[in-house]
């Protein structure tokens, strides 16, 4: 159900997922629901919204695939805002503050994990937008200990995507052990996707588009990619590493193929279908690699967050007001956003 402007003023609710279903279903699966803006408990702030990015893992929990795990979730998860209130016990930040809410919501601390520097592999870890009410709202609450301090000076829309596209592409570069100066291919092309592409590219890597999208094969290339292609075009030349941001299984063998030896593919999404059969000797023999990305550390935040004001990547944006969100969703299934969606205020 579309909801009118009237009914869907940012202050006075959230959208939630009611009917997790496909998007392209009717009404779809979120539905606008009043409430007041929640309290602050102890160690959390209250965030009013200035802008929410609506990430895949939005559709893949509106969608069903990710199943949600609190009756009638609020999603969004690259919120940025303007601290109104603190709880007890808050020392990071102030009333006025602006701060950025992302997907690690929270952990136990506690666990090897965590005590090892690992805390994204926490079987405690909780999550914006999954375990706890996110962005797609007028007001949010988070962990005061896990929300980041952003600038004044940047608009609230262009650091809404760093918070998990940029973070989460940041740790998929990682994961795939680019070399200095190597050629990276990237399966995929939408807000991630376009941030990590610039990232590696200051870095002095070569990037490899390969997506099925016309309008994204241009962006990519505008951004500076070398090639752009079509998701099962052969690359120019072997990669020395590739990410999948596609959540699409079958392209795992096509990837896997087209890596030189000893080149590794990081898969960056939280949900992925099924992978085909893979052939060890065509696509992990001569010490290919295959690794997953599991959400990210705070550390991976802070050390993107820094690196991404020193680069300054070109953010490509669909902006959507808040009454909206049924329509960004279903656009982002169709692939009608180039770069990303951000939802804002009405």
């Amino acid at each position: 159900m579309e909801t009118t402007r009237a009914t869907a003023t940012a202050g006075d609710g959230a959208w939630v997922v009611a009917r997790p279903g496909p998007v392209s279903s009717g009404d779809g699966p979120l539905e606008w629901e009043r409430r007041p803006p929640p309290v602050p408990a102890d160690r959390e702030i209250l965030v009013e919204v200035e802008a929410c990015g609506v990430c895949r893992t939005d559709l893949h929990l509106a969608e069903g695939d990710l199943p949600p795990r609190m009756p009638r979730c609020t999603p969004g998860h690259e919120v940025v805002g303007r601290v109104t209130s603190t709880g007890p016990g808050v020392t990071e930040f102030a009333v006025g503050d602006r701060a950025g809410v992302a997907w690690l919501a929270g952990v136990c601390g506690q666990c090897r994990y965590c005590r090892s520097g690992r805390e994204n592999l926490c079987p405690a870890s909780t999550y914006t937008g999954w375990d706890r009410h996110g962005g797609y709202a007028g007001f949010v609450t988070a962990d005061a200990r896990f929300a980041y301090p952003l600038p004044d000076g940047p608009a609230a829309e262009e650091l809404a995507p760093l918070l998990c596209a940029g973070i989460i592409g940041h740790r998929a570069l990682s994961r795939a052990n680019l070399p200095p100066g190597g050629l990276l291919g990237i399966w995929g092309f939408g807000a991630s996707a376009h941030l990590t592409a610039q990232i590696a590219l200051a870095r002095g890597a070569r990037v490899a588009v390969f997506t099925r999208a016309p309008a994204a094969r241009d962006l990519a290339r505008d951004l500076g990619a070398g090639f752009a292609g079509d998701s099962y075009d052969a690359p120019p030349e072997p990669l020395d590493a590739a990410i999948l941001f596609a959540p699409v299984g079958e392209l795992v063998p096509v990837a896997l193929a087209a890596l030189d030896r000893g080149g590794t593919l990081a898969i960056a999404g939280i949900h992925l279908t099924d992978i085909p059969t893979l052939n060890y000797q065509h696509h992990l023999f001569q010490e290919r690699t295959l690794r997953s990305v599991t959400a990210n550390t705070r550390t991976d935040g802070h050390d993107f967050l820094t690196e991404a004001a020193r680069v300054r990547p070109s953010i490509h944006l669909t902006r959507y007001p808040l009454h909206q969100a049924n329509t960004a969703l279903t656009d982002l299934a169709a692939d009608r956003v180039t770069g990303v969606a951000v939802l804002l205020p009405d």
